[in-house]
């Protein structure tokens, strides 16, 4: 795992996740809490709408959508980009799952996650498997520049089954 530069650590494994509202690329309020006792939810912090090797990412979540999202699992991706932002970036892709505004306060969940790049603004490439009683199982937090693989959450997820 990389730390992120100019962040305080990363939530670890077996850490309780902090809970939050966001607002999603509809305008829509979704809490982390919510899922509890119903799905697990993997969060994926990505740091721009947009940029290269973050529209990869999420094209990768979109065209293996069954992988992320089903009966017993949800994704949120966010980034501290505006909601209105994300909206043009989800109709641009396709994305039909949750992108979350991280906006303003800005980064405060990035924050609370460990995965914050003060100096940039952004978030860092975090992933973190939430469990149905709301802790983490699993965690990957990548550097700017580098790309995230996703074969350790398909892993965790596995084993929660």
């Amino acid at each position: 795992m990389t730390t992120a530069t100019d962040t305080s650590q990363p939530i670890t494994v077996g850490d309780l996740a902090p809970d939050f509202t966001l607002k999603d690329q509809n305008g829509q309020d979704v809490t982390l809490s919510s899922f509890r006792g119903e799905k697990n939810v993997v969060i994926v912090f990505y740091p721009f709408a947009f940029s290269g090797i973050c529209t990869g990412e999420l094209c990768e979540i979109r065209d293996n959508l069954g992988a992320f999202v089903s009966d017993d699992v949800q994704v949120l991706a966010i980034s501290c980009d505006p909601m209105f932002s994300l909206r043009a970036f989800a109709d641009k892709e396709g994305y039909f799952f949750p992108l979350l505004a991280d906006f303003w306060p800005h980064g405060e969940v990035a924050q609370a996650y460990g995965v914050f790049n003060d100096k940039a603004g952004m978030s860092v490439r975090g992933t973190f498997l939430v469990d149905t009683e709301g802790r983490v199982r699993w965690s990957l937090v990548n550097a700017p520049g580098e790309a995230r693989d996703f074969s350790g959450y398909h892993e965790a997820l596995a084993s929660l089954a």
